[in-house]
């Protein structure tokens, strides 16, 4: 991944992935979300902007990665909510099977299941603090909608740091 931490053109809207080399990732390089690839770049901007990271982790024929993005990150409003409050990060499972091995098991030890889209915020030191599968865009039988937890996780992790 090019650099974007000099890039001129840098804004808190651009999308990265319009960079990227993964087909799988090229299917959300026109998404308002400002995605960054996997990357320790990525971890020193949450750092220096004080953000927690989201990171999507799922693979071109996964049908629930496909929902949550035009429920999800396709939409204007998400996207800001996402924008403003996380670094985001997209990573396709096949090129770093690594990382979603890692988060995967994350997952599992906090939910009990795991699968894909593999959703995981974390602390700008990679430290997992939430994990889920696929959340629909509003609250849906007992499972917290996305936006909704958005708001929850960035008031928990700007509010709660120490724990």
């Amino acid at each position: 991944m090019q650099s974007f931490l000099s890039e001129d053109r840098y804004s808190p809207t651009y999308n990265w992935l319009v960079q990227s080399k993964s087909p799988y990732l090229k299917q959300y390089e026109k998404n308002p979300v400002n995605w960054l690839e996997w990357s320790l770049e990525a971890f020193e901007k949450a750092k220096r902007e004080g953000k927690a990271v989201f990171v999507s982790i799922g693979y071109s024929e996964c049908h629930l990665c496909n929902a949550m993005k035009q429920e999800s990150f396709e939409d204007d409003e998400t996207a800001r909510l996402l924008n403003e409050r996380f670094i985001t990060i997209k990573v396709d499972r096949e090129e770093l099977p690594d990382i979603d091995s890692i988060y995967m098991n994350v997952c599992e030890m906090m939910t009990g299941h795991g699968g894909w889209p593999l959703s995981v915020f974390l602390t700008p030191d990679q430290k997992p603090f939430y994990a889920g599968t696929y959340f629909p865009k509003e609250s849906l039988n007992g499972t917290p909608g996305f936006k909704e937890l958005i708001i929850q996780l960035y008031d928990q992790f700007t509010n709660s740091r120490d724990r």
